[in-house]
């Protein structure tokens, strides 16, 4: 399998790694079967976060004995320095292993949060001084909004960006990947099948690696789903004329129905969680049922029912997403669905 270099970090990768979000579906030993299969097919940049309950400690009884072999990389979501200290740690329990060599910010899509990241005695400087005792080797952050993310890159203070990229959220491609290129700053692609809205692996891997200088982390369920897509990437792939006409026609069935989780609809005047509440079909499909029907998810739909119906979402969303209508539908949805589940 092609391997590219990681931007300033140096770290070589292959162009598929993989995303370690939907293993947490699976009986552990499947899990791990299906971790260690990824190794046997070549692949060695392993993603996965403090947030994905089970991933991490699956992950590393997967690669135990084999930590010469892999490229790990976690993350976390918080900003307080003694949790996050807290979080470094358990990450290296759980992976098994005595450093990170890719510790990521997790999800950070707001100025605010970034100018946090960054203030001289904010959890940048934990991150830095695990950097300094070796638990870390290289630091990225990760986002879903491009402004915060182009900033990010520009600040010089992240070696590695996770963005997401496909063929129906192309805004990474003409802006974001040139500017990681004049920064040095390694791309990591996320949601290559667009947060499983798209269930097409052939024109999802080729669309993503028209990219010849990125790693793309598909999320792996299945032993088949990774065969699958090292078959496609080993093959040379040029896009087809079908092919090309697959990718519009499947756009235009889901463009004007589909979040790209960019958050310019907020705030809220409701302090709605907007781009949660219109993901959750794709949270479902991904995460564990029992994550989707936790207290924090379950908050995020009653919220979305106190919707005053004023527009103001609408209006600032650059893709003109009926917001409103879309989250009416997976409230609907929601409920039907953990009414079964509690049957």
């Amino acid at each position: 399998m092609k391997k590219i270099r990681l931007g300033r970090t140096d770290i070589i990768v292959t162009e598929i790694g993989f995303g370690g979000i939907p293993i947490q579906r699976l009986e552990e030993n499947d899990a791990v079967a299906v971790v260690k299969r990824c190794i046997e097919l070549g692949i060695n940049f392993f993603d996965t976060a403090n947030a994905y309950s089970t991933s991490e400690e699956r992950i590393g009884k997967a690669i135990k004995g084999q930590r010469e072999k892999v490229i790990l990389a976690t993350k976390s979501q918080s900003h307080d320095s003694e949790e996050l200290s807290r979080h470094i740690e358990l990450s290296l329990k759980r992976l098994g292993v005595d450093y990170i060599d890719l510790f990521q910010f997790h999800g950070v899509s707001d100025f605010k949060s970034l100018d946090k990241i960054l203030e001289p005695d904010g959890v940048m400087a934990v991150v830095k001084k695990a950097q300094a005792d070796g638990k870390v080797r290289h630091i990225g952050i990760t986002s879903h909004q491009l402004d915060v993310a182009k900033q990010a890159v520009i600040s010089g203070r992240f070696e590695t960006l996770m963005f997401p990229l496909n063929f129906i959220a192309t805004e990474a491609a003409d802006e974001l990947i040139p500017l990681c290129r004049k920064h040095d700053v390694g791309f990591i692609c996320m949601k290559p099948m667009a947060g499983g809205m798209v269930d097409k692996a052939c024109v999802a891997i080729k669309y993503v690696l028209q990219f010849p200088d990125i790693v793309t982390i598909p999320g792996i369920e299945k032993i088949a789903e990774i065969e699958e897509i090292i078959k496609i990437a080993e093959s040379s792939p040029k896009i087809t004329r079908a092919e090309k006409l697959e990718m519009k026609n499947i756009r235009e069935t889901l463009g004007s129905r589909f979040c790209h989780r960019c958050d310019y609809c907020r705030p809220c005047t409701m302090h709605i969680p907007i781009s949660t509440v219109l993901s959750m079909k794709s949270f479902y499909r991904r995460f564990p049922s029992d994550t989707v029907f936790s207290p924090s998810f379950a908050r995020a739909m009653a919220k979305a029912a106190e919707c005053s119906d004023c527009g103001e979402c609408e209006t600032r969303c650059p893709y003109h997403l009926p917001i409103r209508e879309m989250m009416k539908e997976q409230i609907e949805w929601y409920r039907e669905l953990i009414s079964n589940y509690k049957k």
